[in-house]
């Protein structure tokens, strides 16, 4: 054990959240594929179990090897990056297909593997990391608004016009953090406000053409009108559905909770394992494990803050702003779908929903983050290093010189005994 602790690098507070929250997610997990289990008759509780231990196993593989990655590599991967997802993106968009109801291709199936991807995530990582490439290359650079379009905005615009047909709640997540890094990378606020501009009328362009050729796009426009319409009103449908057992099942938990596998409402949740996990948590834990995730989150974005600040170059900054912060973000959209105070999104709770896509790629952008803290660390290390060096060689010529001025001090002494013309004279 003590082999692979001295092998990472990097936070180590970063390291001993993302494990915690790994570790608690396997009770509630195990609790809520009682659902897929024995109401809809799919699989074993132990199995499900499994696949989930060996999703987070592969994630934190991902971690340990990502983190061992120079970050400065990651530039070039961002360049490359963009061009594969898009057409990951397309394909998807074309030939891929839908999981869980979604309505929508989001996934496409890894040859001979027998697995579902979700490539809207890998995109979302990718093109995070090229933002903050772009932000560190033009650093202290006059920034004209036709150059930056076109390198910045215009594979943004890109990637999220192929992620909106089939995932509405990703785009917005998407264009928000990208707007918030290029907001802390200095770029023009005259800039950012016309570029957010234009992506509200692209959203409503879209939504037009969308309703003028509904069978393009069949259902996706919809599904978003029933959404808000039934955030506002009282709808009867499946969200509605879900939303009032994800109420019931936290006004169940109390305080201390009902205990664990105990949760009811686990039964009823279509998504009770993935986007509403929160819900089950909060009733079997009550409202101590509710505030108990709340405050890991928080460590967690805390850390992230820390470890932007200590950053010394603006590439490492952007990147821990630009991955870390959408996992905080993405757990607040979470929580805040089971308690209604947000239309329901589809996102998954970070680290703790069952799933093995957004495991990885949350994983993957934290390896990269881990990637940032263990070059300061080493840097860290290296001045400490050099500085107990210039030290101890001070200590060493400080102790020469001594010798060599207590020598000198003696043999002066000897020497005026030896030589003195006057001691002669003075004996007589």
């Amino acid at each position: 054990m003590n082999d692979i602790v001295a092998k990472i690098r990097g936070d180590k507070g970063i390291w001993a959240i993302v494990f915690l929250l790994a570790l608690i997610s396997f009770l509630p997990v195990y609790s809520a594929s009682t659902n897929l289990v024995y109401v809809i008759g799919k699989g074993s509780t132990l199995g499900y179990l499994i696949k989930h231990l060996g999703h987070l196993f592969l994630g934190f593989v991902i971690i340990y090897f990502v983190h061992k990655v120079p970050y400065h590599y990651f530039r070039a991967l961002s360049i490359f990056g963009i061009p594969i997802v898009i057409v990951l993106l397309l394909y998807t968009l074309t030939q891929g297909t839908t999981i869980g109801g979604s309505g929508a291709s989001r996934w496409i199936n890894i040859p001979f593997v027998g697995i579902g991807f979700q490539t809207s995530t890998l995109a979302f990582m990718v093109l995070m990391v090229y933002v903050a490439r772009y932000l560190a290359k033009i650093e202290d650079k006059v920034i004209t608004f036709k150059e930056s379009f076109l390198e910045l905005w215009l594979p943004v615009f890109g990637v999220l016009i192929l992620i909106l047909p089939a995932n509405f709640s990703t785009t917005a997540l998407i264009f928000t953090m990208v707007c918030m890094v290029v907001y802390i990378g200095y770029y023009p606020i005259k800039y950012l406000l016309f570029i957010i501009g234009l992506g509200i009328l692209a959203l409503t362009f879209f939504i037009l053409v969308a309703k003028a050729f509904p069978d393009a796009m069949p259902n996706r426009v919809k599904t978003w009108e029933k959404r808000i319409e039934r955030f506002t009103s009282d709808t009867a449908d499946e969200d509605v559905y879900q939303i009032e057992k994800a109420k019931i099942a936290i006004a169940s938990g109390g305080i201390k909770g009902l205990g664990p596998g105990k949760s009811v409402q686990k039964n009823f949740l279509p998504q009770s394992s993935s986007d509403f996990i929160f819900a089950i948590i909060v009733e079997e834990y009550g409202m101590i494990g509710a505030f108990g995730i709340m405050f890991l989150y928080l460590l967690l974005f805390v850390r992230f803050i820390i470890n932007a600040h200590k950053a010394t170059t603006l590439f490492g900054k952007l990147l821990i702003v630009g991955l870390g912060f959408p996992i905080i973000f993405q757990a607040l959209v979470n929580m805040s779908v089971a308690v209604e105070l947000l239309p329901v999104t589809g996102q998954t709770l970070p680290l703790i929903s069952a799933g093995g896509t957004s495991i990885w790629m949350t994983c993957a952008s934290i390896g990269i983050i881990l990637s940032v803290t263990k070059k300061e660390e080493e840097i860290a290390l290296d001045l400490e290093e050099k500085k107990n060096r210039e030290e101890a060689l001070q200590r060493i010529i400080d102790k020469e010189v001594e010798a060599e001025l207590g020598d000198f001090s003696i043999d002066d002494e000897s020497n005026n005994e030896e030589t003195n013309p006057l001691e002669p004279i003075l004996n007589k």
